[in-house]
């Protein structure tokens, strides 16, 4: 199996899904799709990293059958731990958003992210070898050399935000 990366994400409306990449569905369908462009950017910085492929859950899963969808759910942890790389694409961090410096500006909306409400979120910080964050601009913002500590602190509060 070739070095792979892996796309870490939350869902919304109009994502890319299994269907619309199965071998005789119209790809223009799936191009035209909101979600398309984070597709693109796993695409784009995974050829970048010289890696020849990459997995996003919501193409290669197909969540209409419940048996794959099941054994997906139970294989997540190894299939983000076995990847070369994790590109966490964050919509809802932006750069542009702020007159700030970039570092002033991801440390701002960063820890907002819907991204730290989600179960997955834990599980696909410490499995991968190597995470790196992208903004709505996918732009990296980081790559996960941060002190651990820091997530945890984000990770923390969003979690007593929710309680």
């Amino acid at each position: 199996i070739p070095a792979c990366a892996i796309l870490s994400h939350t869902w919304g409306e109009n994502e890319v899904i299994f269907q619309d990449m199965e071998v005789n569905a119209d790809i223009s369908k799936a191009m035209n799709k909101a979600r398309w462009r984070k597709i693109q950017l796993c695409a784009k910085q995974a050829a970048a990293d010289g890696l020849r492929c990459f997995w996003v859950d919501t193409c290669y899963i197909d969540k209409k059958n419940a048996v794959e969808l099941s054994a997906a759910i139970n294989s997540m942890f190894r299939w983000y731990q076995n990847a070369a790389r994790c590109y966490v694409y964050l919509p809802d961090v932006s750069k542009l958003d702020t007159r700030a410096d970039d570092q002033t500006a991801w440390e701002e909306a960063f820890p907002e992210s819907r991204w730290f409400t989600r179960g997955w979120t834990l599980p696909e910080l410490i499995a991968p070898r190597l995470v790196k964050f992208f903004s709505l601009e996918r732009q990296g913002f980081f790559l996960m050399t941060l002190p651990l500590n820091y997530i945890i602190d984000v990770i923390r509060e969003q979690t007593r935000r929710l309680v």
